[in-house]
């Protein structure tokens, strides 16, 4: 597993560090009914956890009951 960087999305959200396994192009987050959705982009990010690849939100989809 290698970490990523989430981008945009919810401010809720909470925690913008999450696992993935590469190459993975999209990451899913589970939250409140539904999903947010983040694309993998060329950029990297220096963080605390060291140089992590950024992932862009791009939409959210509901949860079917």
């Amino acid at each position: 597993m290698v970490k990523a960087l989430l981008e945009g999305g919810p401010r809720e959200l909470g925690e913008r560090v999450v696992s993935a396994t590469p190459p993975e192009e999209e990451i899913k987050i589970p939250f409140r009914g539904g999903y947010e959705h983040f694309r993998a982009t060329t950029r990297q990010a220096d963080t605390v956890q060291g140089r992590l690849p950024v992932y862009e939100w791009w939409e959210r989809t509901e949860i079917a009951e």
